[in-house]
């Protein structure tokens, strides 16, 4: 996806505002494997998915928890920093190698004063990641395993492909074995 389809996306803008806010973008090229955000971090850039994926997750006792995967258009983001300028909890890192979109937080930040097409852009882009998390936990909540695999199948078909089980299974909350049963069970 190019830029100005993902940022339309988000929020429609006028021409000027629209070319403004691309003019902050750069594009980048990361390999994968590369942890684009860290945990216990300030994060200053916001990123955008051109091409690739990448997942969210935390480090535990049990070991690493899985809670969101990001392809093309998506926005890479730590909310916590976003919001209240505080160090993120999350890492991202990239599943595949990435094409990205990077955009200075400070900048665009700037842009918010002065554009209200652009504050309305930002603001639209916290909502949509609001709802993006509150149908993650209602899903986890509400859903069974089963239940939960099969949105992520409808939802987002290609993730099966581009994504390793064990990630998979840790973004369904349950274990690899558990995910392999209810392929199995549907196939």
């Amino acid at each position: 996806m190019n830029i100005e389809q993902i940022l339309t996306a988000i929020y429609p803008l006028p021409e000027p505002s629209l070319s403004a806010l691309k003019d902050l973008c750069s594009e980048l090229h990361l390999p994968k494997g590369e942890i684009l955000l860290q945990a216990d971090r300030i994060e200053h850039s916001i990123y955008f998915i051109k091409q690739g994926v990448v997942r969210a997750f935390s480090t535990h006792e049990e070991g690493e928890i899985t809670f969101w995967f990001g392809e093309e258009g998506s926005t890479i983001l730590s909310m916590k920093n976003y919001v209240e300028n505080q160090r993120s909890y999350e890492n991202i890192e990239l599943l595949v190698d990435c094409e990205l979109y990077q955009v200075n937080f400070n900048e665009l930040s700037r842009y918010y004063l002065t554009d209200i097409h652009i504050a309305n852009f930002g603001r639209k882009l916290a909502e949509k990641e609001l709802l993006r998390v509150e149908k993650r936990i209602i899903t986890r909540d509400l859903l069974s395993a089963t239940e939960r695999y099969k949105d992520l199948i409808t939802n987002n078909p290609t993730l099966i492909q581009r994504v390793p089980l064990k990630y998979i299974a840790s973004y369904l909350g349950i274990t690899q074995v558990s995910l392999s049963r209810i392929r199995k069970d549907m196939y």
